[in-house]
């Protein structure tokens, strides 16, 4: 096992900048994972840390070695892609065990290696058949032997559960997390799904446009996103926003909408008067009340077994109301909301940041 840090790690594309001065420091055993929209970067790191690509700029270091100028095979670092990537002319066994032939390993070696790994993921009965005869979960298995087998001081996944449906995909990140539970090695993994993010990670980095937003553990991004994009990102349904700017009431200061509407603001958090903000609150922090002055007109109403999404406009914004339970509301009834003043988030508009409550750290120190 070893650590791996990235010290303003930059990389170009002919004119094209596609990392800025990424800094990141992953501890020996952690699970980090890398999240945002597509073209974000997060591959790219990737790519750079397995030596795929060379960095422009800066140092990449995997333990105590910089690795900027050394080639894949001498990293000590094995990589699952999406495609796993196996050879379809060769069996399991074979997939597994080649690239310990190449390097000429023992043949005692290989088959100790083979039966380890075999066992932990639950493919030995799978071993003389080609992939052609297995399952998207079982080629997932065999293209994680075949980088086990190398016993790598670092694992780097680029979305290896993409390709599977949705009922697989709970399996497989589950049998993940028991996995490195277990062997506790780093990982650096790659995915465009939030969901795997959030149950997997022992911290997640957001980056978004080639740079890092913010790096840390999944309630601590939950809970205190450092800006916008964070807080929408990070959560599904996404974060409602409602925008407009402070003012003063005889009960607190309150949100302004440009219709005329008003939302109260949490007690703790003190925007100038007149300053553009943002109010962000998740879907499952709003429910209906008996009674309120925040109202919502439903539009649409989602089913989803035991729980049923909501969506309307509250202050001139389209909301999603998740609520945990079955309702009789329908299109077009108008309902009050609960407004939770513990659970909102205010962001200055401007610059996206979030202003911080009087109890909380800082954002410096939310971020580290």
């Amino acid at each position: 096992m070893a650590s791996v840090s990235l010290h303003k790690v930059c990389k170009t594309f002919g004119t094209t900048q596609v990392l800025r001065d990424v800094d990141l420091d992953i501890a020996d055993g952690e699970f980090i994972v890398m999240v945002g929209p597509s073209g974000c970067g997060k591959s790219t790191v990737l790519n750079c840390i397995a030596g795929l690509q060379e960095v422009t700029g800066g140092e990449v270091r995997i333990g105590e070695r910089v690795v900027n100028d050394l080639p894949p095979k001498d990293r000590d670092i094995a990589m699952v892609f999406q495609a796993y990537a196996l050879y379809p002319n060769m069996n399991v066994r074979q997939n597994i065990t080649f690239g310990m032939e190449m390097r000429n390993v023992p043949k005692a070696e290989q088959e100790a290696a083979l039966k380890r790994v075999s066992e932990l993921l639950q493919i030995g009965n799978l071993l003389d058949r080609k992939p052609g005869q297995l399952s998207g979960g079982q080629r997932q298995r065999v293209a994680m032997g075949r980088a086990m087998v190398r016993e790598p001081s670092v694992f780097l996944f680029d979305e290896p559960l993409s390709n599977l449906d949705a009922k697989l995909r709970v399996q497989m990140r589950a049998e993940l997390k028991a996995l490195h539970q277990r062997l506790r090695q780093t990982v650096v993994y790659v995915t465009h799904d939030q969901v795997e993010a959030m149950t997997l990670a022992d911290r997640i980095v957001v980056m978004n446009g080639g740079r890092i937003e913010q790096v840390g553990t999944p309630i601590e991004l939950y809970d205190h996103p450092l800006n916008v994009f964070v807080a929408g990102f990070i959560g599904s349904p996404a974060m409602n926003f409602i925008v407009g700017q402070a003012q003063a009431s005889p009960a607190g200061l309150q949100l302004a909408t440009s219709d005329g509407a008003a939302f109260p603001l949490p007690p703790d958090v003190a925007p100038a008067i007149g300053q553009a903000i943002t109010l962000g609150v998740r879907p499952e922090h709003l429910a209906v009340a008996e009674q309120s002055l925040v109202r919502l007109k439903v539009d649409i109403v989602e089913p989803t077994g035991d729980e049923t999404n909501l969506y309307g406009k509250v202050g001139g914004e389209l909301v999603c109301v998740r609520l945990h339970q079955r309702v009789a509301i329908t299109e077009g009834q108008v309902v009050p909301l609960a407004w939770p003043l513990d659970r909102l988030h205010v962001f200055d508009t401007a610059s996206g940041l979030r202003l911080p409550s009087t109890a909380e750290a800082p954002q410096e120190a939310l971020a580290a």
